[in-house]
């Protein structure tokens, strides 16, 4: 499979410590991931701070194997007056191979928020 996007916002390997009992990858790590790198692409697209507040229509399609090149894109989906919403698509590349795999996708859904902790209008 070949990306459609242009940058991972994240790249990274996970450890044996971040498996299951399975000895598969967590997905909690997973979904941490790709917090981060929705928390990224929202706080640019608002020019400040942001919380996650909802993660929606998350699917993982295959498990992520210690070895895996995990490589995390994003992009902006719908913004509201305090949301921004990004679609997150991880791939994985096995075992230092040019394959690349669709492992998990999902909408993360993050709001703006002021000093206060207070939801603010997003920039732009």
């Amino acid at each position: 499979m070949k990306t459609q996007f242009r940058d991972a916002v994240i790249r990274t390997a996970p450890m044996p410590s971040d498996c299951n009992s399975n000895g598969d990858i967590f997905g909690g790590w997973v979904l941490a991931q790709m917090d981060i790198a929705g928390g990224i692409l929202a706080a640019r697209r608002s020019r400040g701070r942001v919380v996650t507040v909802a993660v929606e229509a998350m699917t993982f399609h295959q498990p992520i194997k210690v070895g895996d090149i995990v490589s995390i894109y994003g992009e902006i989906g719908r913004v509201g007056r305090t949301s921004v919403a990004v679609k997150l698509t991880t791939i994985v590349s096995r075992k230092l191979d040019s394959e690349e795999i669709k492992v998990t996708e999902g909408t993360y859904v993050f709001v703006a928020i002021d000093d206060e902790g207070r939801p603010r209008p997003v920039e732009g």
